[in-house]
């Protein structure tokens, strides 16, 4: 390596008549290190001022311990190295020690990595759930909101939209005359309280008199009749006494029944006395219902 410039005559006396070369500069500077001698003990020894050269001088060479200034943060990286090294976590070294785990990263990062002992069946399991949970909690809330803004998409409805609704209701659930058997009957069966409400509704539209509507309440002799006959009497608003007899299902040791539990109130027979000619009405209207679809040109959905 060729000699450094002189500048400003810093250097001592080899240098200013060029008898020392950097090299021979740079084994002086290298031997007062490593007697000890901090920076501005060198410089002021070998009279270089220069920064730059006298980085140069001393590259390679680590300073003296008594050189470094403490740092409020070496008591908790030596903790940090130890605790790494005992093969815990970034998070149970934070817990521990209370500082960020980009500090802990760039403490540790030179460790090798601690090897996670195998997690059992039922620890993988509970993880597995806690995730599925989750995404089923959201789906919840995904499938609400949009039962809410298809429920908001329908407003109020007009009379003769209930009357539609009341045909297609009936002609899927109530009772149909048969070829085999020719009973002209109006008779509806159903478990969910809403369709209830919405076919006495529908029967109330059409002008069918209270006294006229028979009601029966149908359930397995294994669940609670008593409290199903008191449900659906506020479901219709009749009192229990004004319901017909209970039928009960005799119950299959066979086969396991899944509706049980407090929800369950079986079903509820809503019958129109003298509805022979209702009936026909029915089935006259779903006719016309028919046709009439299919012979409109296809038009865009409303909503």
């Amino acid at each position: 390596m060729s000699e450094p410039r002189r500048r400003d005559g810093d250097w001592t006396g080899g240098l200013r008549d060029g008898s020392i070369t950097f090299e021979e500069l740079r084994e002086q500077a290298i031997a007062l290190r490593r007697e000890g001698l901090s920076r501005r003990q060198i410089r002021d020894r070998l009279k270089v001022h220069n920064n730059d050269i006298l980085n140069r001088l001393l590259e390679g060479e680590p300073a003296p311990e008594w050189t470094k200034r403490p740092n409020a943060k070496d008591g908790l990286r030596a903790k940090a190295r130890e605790m790494r090294l005992r093969g815990m976590t970034y998070d149970q070294i934070q817990v521990e020690l209370g500082c960020s785990k980009s500090s802990i990263s760039l403490w540790v990062r030179d460790l090798p990595k601690p090897e996670r002992p195998p997690r059992t069946r039922e620890e993988a399991s509970k993880i597995a759930k806690r995730g599925w949970e989750a995404t089923m909690r959201r789906r919840e809330i995904e499938r609400q909101q949009t039962k809410f803004a298809a429920a908001q998409e329908i407003g109020e409805m007009t009379d003769r939209e209930l009357f539609l609704v009341g045909v297609g209701l009936y002609w899927s659930e109530g009772t149909k005359c048969k070829a085999h058997r020719l009973e002209e009957r109006v008779t509806f069966i159903n478990s969910d309280a809403d369709m209830i409400r919405l076919y006495v509704a529908w029967l109330r539209l059409l002008k069918v008199e209270p006294e006229r509507l028979q009601y029966r309440v149908m359930i397995h002799e294994s669940a609670d009749a008593a409290d199903a006959e008191h449900y659906w009497a506020d479901v219709v608003g009749v009192q229990v006494t004004d319901l017909e007899r209970t039928s009960l299902k005799k119950h299959n040791p066979k086969t396991a029944r899944k509706n049980v539990g407090e929800a369950y109130h079986g079903c509820l027979v809503v019958r129109v006395l003298r509805g022979a000619d209702l009936y026909r009405r029915i089935e006259g209207w779903w006719y016309g219902i028919v046709v009439g679809v299919e012979s409109a040109a296809p038009t865009r959905c409303p909503i």
